[in-house]
């Protein structure tokens, strides 16, 4: 299978898989604990089904989006990934360039490998950037400071790091802090021989180039990674480290990691624009619910005016629509993209924004809508309304057994 034949999401993770080492794969693809969250976000969109109305004319379909009073081609964005450069050097700027040239967002990792500056540049109307608070506030401001200078149209500060999670795959793996190339991943990896060859090329583990000022001139990856471990997670984040962004931070900002409603109303009362409705991809906390599950509820606290963007478990152009009936203005997806740079660069990375677009599309004109914007509740069965003197379903299935 090439890049080309890839007809769904699923077809460029079975390419990263061949692509990659088992060790690079399962960062990529793992999740924390038993990966029950992970299951969990797709069997959320899984319990939805949308109701199809026809004889409406859909010969023309609209799939844009408008978010922050920007018009984007389709309404679904890139996420965040760190150390994207580890599966394929300039991956971030990969990504950046198919967001570009596809007209969505793509929001950059603060972990990421190629310089925020640097990426920015390359797509300066479609780079967010996301940032995680440190245990150091002035490197916080800086990071404020430069996406300012940098003029990033939106920041996104994560939030769903209080401390480290428990990804077992990795732990496995031997993949950790500092990280080293046992016997038995070299040997694993030598069946992936274009990716080590990569590897030793570019010099091995990535440069985290956003963190390389504050690790001190020749600061080496290794030291730049160490650097980053020691100042992330910061346990001590809380409301007023966000109450500074906010003061310093005059454009759009977001908070990503947001899933209980009175954090959402609390980040609205400090100014906060919008909410990335996220778990992380269920990397973190394993009992957690889906974003899915959590998103109406967090409609109903913020109410309309509040743009809400949701995170974790986005497989198929259908996720995307039933999350705008229950509340979304967007959604964003990571892991799809990553397989589709690892795989083939950034052709991949094209790959999986048309595969996701097309399906959009698609499931606009089957169930009869012609805009995206135009879709509500009354597309999914939980959303209908029974007409005006019918029986309830339950009084209908009653009548029916008595017949029979």
């Amino acid at each position: 299978m090439n890049i080309r034949s890839a007809i769904n999401l699923e077809d460029l993770r079975t390419l990263a898989r061949r692509k990659l080492p088992r060790i690079a794969f399962d960062f990529i693809d793992g999740g924390a604990d038993d990966e029950r969250c992970l299951a969990r976000n797709r069997e959320a969109f899984a319990r939805h089904q949308l109701v199809p109305r026809y004889l409406r004319d859909v010969s023309r379909r609209d799939q844009s989006s408008v978010l922050f009073g920007r018009s984007y081609a389709s309404p679904f964005g890139i996420s965040p990934t760190g150390l994207a450069g580890l599966w394929r050097p300039g991956a971030d700027l990969m990504q950046a360039q198919a967001a570009r040239d596809a007209n969505v967002p793509f929001l950059l990792s603060s972990s990421s490998n190629d310089a925020l500056e640097e990426v920015v540049a390359a797509a300066p109307q479609h780079t967010w950037f996301q940032m995680y608070c440190t245990s150091d506030e002035r490197i916080n401001a800086d990071f404020v400071r430069r996406s300012t200078e940098a003029r990033v149209p939106v920041l996104v500060v994560t939030v769903d790091i209080p401390v480290n999670s428990n990804r077992e795959r990795n732990r496995r793996n031997g993949f950790s802090r500092p990280f080293r190339m046992t016997p038995a991943v070299v040997l694993e990896a030598m069946g992936h021989p274009a990716w080590v060859l990569r590897y030793l090329r570019t010099g091995g583990i990535p440069m985290m180039r956003n963190w390389q000022p504050y690790a001190g001139e020749g600061a080496t990856a290794a030291q730049v990674a160490d650097l980053f471990g020691t100042l992330t997670p910061a346990p001590m984040v809380n409301w007023d480290t966000i109450r500074h962004i906010r003061s310093a931070w005059k454009g759009p900002l977001l908070l990503k990691g947001i899933l209980h409603p009175q954090d959402a109303r609390e980040a609205q009362r400090l100014g906060v624009d919008g909410l990335v409705v996220s778990n992380h991809g269920g990397r973190q906390l394993d009992a957690a619910p889906s974003p899915l599950d959590m998103l109406p509820r967090i409609r109903a606290a913020v109410g309309p005016g509040m743009t809400l963007i949701l995170d974790s478990g986005v497989r198929r152009g259908s996720d995307v629509v039933i999350a705008r009936c229950l509340g979304a203005d967007a959604c964003i997806f990571g892991r799809p993209v990553l397989y589709g740079v690892a795989a083939a660069g950034p052709a991949g990375a094209a790959r999986a924004i048309q595969i996701i677009r097309g399906e959009i599309d698609m499931v606009l004109a089957q169930i009869g809508c012609r805009s995206f914007a135009d879709l509500d509740g009354s597309y999914l069965v939980a959303g209908l309304q029974d007409p005006v003197g019918a029986p309830a379903p339950a009084d209908a299935a009653r009548s029916l057994a008595r017949v029979a």
